[in-house]
């Protein structure tokens, strides 16, 4: 409904520009924005941003394949947060190489996995405390992104099944990090389920660069607007599962 995505505290990585800061800005502006909402930002400066101005990143999460890096963001938010845990964890850093089979090289594979798949997995162990006690609050008992969730911005790139857009760009180093991504998905989904911690992947249709006209949402806040429509409404039955920013489930 109109009432938005309420939720206490989140953390959102990749803030430096495109979707991570128009999902700031969305978050921002729901009727109930967070009451502790944590830029992380690569450019914790905010030097690379010529075109409108940043909310200062309260957590300049330097680098998410950097366990210090990690380390540090994880005791400023506990800093702040205190004993009701952190709430949502959006791990929505990204990158990805041009490429085509004929020329992916082993430099763009790991590059991009390292940022893709390790960076999401070591954000999320190091805050599993901090979910853990915020999925502990006795006033919520059902699994959604207001009591405790981790949501891995994913793609339809990485979905096997359906292998989208193929003549457009083959970016294999890209789609074989978002398989892998939504794997970790899975199986923090298993393991963090337990805990009350809801796991979702979500593709926000806008890829950098973007498809062919009609592919997906005509602009950043149309897609903003989709994927906090749908946090707002994920509960125990979508954990360990994909869906798109306009609500729809995906195939693996």
């Amino acid at each position: 409904g109109m009432e938005g995505l309420g939720v206490g505290s989140v953390l959102l990585t990749g803030c430096d520009g495109g979707l991570g800061l128009a999902l700031l800005k969305g978050l921002l502006e729901q009727p109930s924005p967070p009451r502790h909402l944590f830029a992380a930002c690569l450019d914790p400066q905010g030097k690379g941003h010529g075109r409108q101005p940043v909310p200062k990143p309260s957590c300049p999460l330097a680098d998410v394949t950097d366990p210090n890096s990690i380390k540090a963001a994880v005791e400023k938010v506990q800093e702040r947060v205190g004993s009701a845990g952190l709430n949502l964890l959006i791990n929505n850093i990204s990158t990805t190489r041009r490429s085509t089979l004929a020329t992916e090289t082993a430099e763009n594979m790991s590059l991009v996995y390292t940022t893709n798949t390790i960076g999401p997995l070591q954000t999320s162990q190091a805050f599993l405390p901090l979910l853990k006690k915020a999925a502990e609050d006795e006033g919520q008992h059902e699994m959604s992104c207001s009591r405790a969730a981790i949501i891995n911005i994913s793609s339809i790139l990485g979905s096997i099944e359906v292998a989208e857009a193929w003549e457009e760009r083959q970016d294999i180093c890209y789609r074989c990090s978002k398989a892998a991504l939504n794997m970790l998905t899975k199986c923090l989904a298993l393991e963090y389920g337990r805990s009350g911690i809801l796991c979702v992947s979500v593709d926000p249709g806008c890829v950098t660069p973007p498809l062919e006209q009609g592919m997906g949402p005509v602009t950043m806040e149309q897609s903003v607007q989709g994927v906090l429509q749908l946090l707002s409404q994920l509960s125990a039955t979508s954990n360990g599962t994909f869906w798109d920013w306009r609500g729809q489930r995906l195939p693996w």
